[in-house]
């Protein structure tokens, strides 16, 4: 065994150099079972007790664009598929505190308790952004005389997204529509008088309901690398005033307060304002939506070293297991099909902005989320 160091979760230890070419050559030594799974078109892995891969399929090959099994073999999965949290400690792929709410950790560590596991993993790849959705499948297999782990892997990201775009376009549009449907039936009834104030809701809900098509629109062209960024002047005050002045009305705003903080820095900057928008507006919709009645939204803004940072408060505390998540594509806390709201922001506002999104949560101070930006930026 090589040396071991602290772990969050997992065993650290790996096995050497020869023991992986030892334990690689005992499962070519049977070359049956290495034809049948080659011929498997979803991603096979074999590991040793250590979580290391001794065995890669050749789907497993294609889809990390590798031509020789050698360059993977000793990699534990997090390592060989870059995930961001595999090179944060030396010992690599399971022992991090996110490695606690790993599928793809747990499911190996079942099977080698002797169980059949399945289960999903969200990975954050290595620039941080880009991110996977999979389904993993482990199980404990003999061959020759030891013990392994069979450990598929199936690329399920195009599902999640299309469950997304379901949500969206099947809930969140279709919500804003009925609404504005309402409204209007309602001007046809309504007394004259009355009229103008109706004229003014049914503004307000249409223009609504296109912010949340072409929200959709960008974030999608986002994730295709396909968006187009508009750099212009923008004023720090003018953005939380918009940004105030959009919620303040909304329905998620009801029973609750949202104002901006009265130390709130004046900045002007260089930025896409469309975008700066965007990741604003959505810190400030997942705040009303985390807040309880009577409870206060806080949004403000500050100048720090680098540049500008926005940043948005409210009481509520995220569990620990929440915050190990809460930039991952698809993971929510809201009903299944949802979650796009933070990891959003966090790639528009780092891969397009070149800013920085976090976020601080406590059970004494709440939750805040934060976006820095430079005040210019290299093109």
């Amino acid at each position: 065994m090589e040396a071991s160091s602290v772990t969050a979760f997992a065993p650290p230890g790996r096995a050497s150099s020869d023991e992986v070419r030892r334990l690689r050559q005992c499962l070519l030594n049977a070359p049956l079972l290495g034809k049948m799974l080659n011929l498997v078109p979803e991603i096979l892995l074999v590991l040793n007790k250590e979580r290391q891969i001794v065995f890669a399929n050749q789907a497993a090959m294609d889809f990390l664009g590798k031509r020789d099994v050698e360059e993977i073999c000793g990699m534990r999965p997090g390592e060989a598929f870059n995930c961001v949290h595999a090179c944060e400690k030396d010992a690599g792929c399971g022992i991090t505190e996110f490695c606690r709410v790993c599928g793809a950790v747990n499911a190996i560590l079942n099977s080698q308790k002797g169980k059949v596991d399945v289960q999903e993993c969200r990975m954050v790849r290595r620039d941080g952004l880009d991110t996977l959705d999979l389904k993993v499948w482990a199980a404990p297999v003999e061959i020759n005389g030891e013990t392994f782990t069979l450990f598929a892997i199936t690329d399920i990201s195009a599902e999640k997204r299309r469950k997304v775009l379901e949500r969206v376009f099947f809930h969140d549009i279709l919500n804003t529509a009925g609404g504005l449907q309402g409204f209007a039936s309602l001007l046809k009834t309504s007394d004259p008088s009355k009229a103008a104030e109706i004229v003014d809701v049914i503004y307000e809900i249409s223009g609504r309901l296109v912010e949340e098509i072409k929200a959709q629109k960008e974030l999608n062209a986002a994730e295709a690398n396909e968006l187009e960024v508009f750099w212009e002047e923008v004023n720090s005050s003018s953005v939380l005033k918009n940004t105030h002045d959009l919620f303040f009305k909304h329905d998620l705003c009801k029973g609750k307060k949202l104002r901006i903080d009265e130390r709130e820095a004046n900045i002007r900057w260089e930025s896409d304002r469309t975008l700066i928008s965007r990741i604003l507006d959505n810190m400030v919709k997942n705040a009303l939506e985390a807040s309880a009645p009577g409870q206060t939204v806080t949004i403000g803004c500050q100048r720090i070293p680098e540049g500008v940072e926005f940043w948005v408060h409210n009481a509520a505390f995220m569990p620990p297991d929440v915050q190990l998540q809460v930039f991952q594509r698809s993971f929510t806390t809201k009903g299944s099909g949802r979650g796009l709201g933070a990891y959003g922001m966090k790639l528009l506002g780092e891969r397009y902005l070149k800013g920085r999104v976090s976020f601080v949560s406590t059970e004494k101070d709440g939750t805040t989320f934060k976006a820095a930006f430079p005040l210019r930026v290299n093109k």
